[in-house]
């Protein structure tokens, strides 16, 4: 009986814990000055609308806008434009991190890798991913897997960028005083590079995933279909059909996603740099 009572005894007590989050969340000073911010832009924008303002004489009212979100958000659709473009985003980010980090960290650490390697780099940096787009489709095999390369691309010389930097600005004080304190290479390298370059990291990271969504929408609109979908495509699909307040939605949806994603990335570097909260 006593173990039975286990996991309800857990869930009670992390009732009280949860509710604490949502309240600080809710009344958080932050959350209140943004919501100000967008209710201004809001009744601006409605205003302008009203009075009938050259700039936004073709751009649709907050209100049909809205009306249009209503409807649309009880689609499928346009769920699945959602999902599908922030599996890609994810996908590329991820595989971005995993290959430009490493890069980034052996060609700071091995004058012979970045010899080797750096000039390479430099001269693909400049091509615009974009630009990547009819050569991704004959590298890969499907549209799936070019769009995630291109996406890809939007993240990884960004994060490579940065960690260079990071490591490059360590100070060689540190690294001198613990050699002479004993301290082995691992313990240098664990110990003193990896949290001195976390900023330059998260850093790549928050400038990486912006870009990266805005290159799978554009991918999306290049070459998506009702199959492949995505938010890219569902605006695009909406200009084409001459749904203005759904273009609106699109852009809004985008700009969300990419919120969304920026703030799951700043709340994982929050926990792998605790340190920062101190200052």
């Amino acid at each position: 009986m006593a173990d039975a009572m286990k996991p309800v005894q857990g869930v009670v007590r992390w009732r009280p814990l949860l509710s604490v989050r949502i309240q600080r969340a809710v009344l958080s000073v932050h959350l209140w000055r943004g919501v100000v911010g967008l209710a201004i832009v809001t009744v601006l924008w409605q205003f302008a609308s009203d009075v009938g303002l050259p700039i936004l004489k073709n751009i649709p009212k907050p209100t049909e806008v809205l009306d249009r979100w209503i409807y649309v958000a009880q689609t499928d659709k346009y769920w699945m434009s959602w999902l599908s473009s922030f599996l890609r985003v994810a996908a590329g980010f991820l595989v971005a991190q995993l290959i430009g980090i490493p890069l980034a960290m052996a060609m700071a650490l091995s004058r012979t890798s970045y010899g080797t390697m750096f000039p390479v780099f430099e001269i693909l940096r400049p091509i615009p991913p974009l630009a990547w787009v009819p050569a991704s489709i004959l590298f890969w095999p499907t549209w799936e897997m070019s769009i995630t390369f291109v996406t890809f691309l939007g993240a990884f010389y960004t994060v490579v960028i940065n960690v260079l930097g990071g490591v490059r600005a360590i100070d060689p004080a540190y690294i001198r005083a613990a050699l002479s304190l004993g301290a082995k290479p691992r313990h240098v390298f664990w110990r003193i590079m990896i949290p001195a370059i976390l900023p330059s990291v998260l850093t790549g990271m928050t400038v990486g995933i912006g870009i990266t969504w805005e290159v799978v929408v554009a991918a999306e609109m290049i070459g998506g279909n009702m199959e492949r979908g995505g938010l890219g495509f569902f605006t695009w699909e909406s200009y084409t059909g001459g749904s203005f307040p759904q273009i609106i939605i699109g852009m809004i949806s985008i700009g969300i996603a990419g919120y969304l994603s920026s703030a799951i990335v700043r709340k994982a570097g929050d926990r792998l740099m605790p340190w920062r909260k101190l200052f």
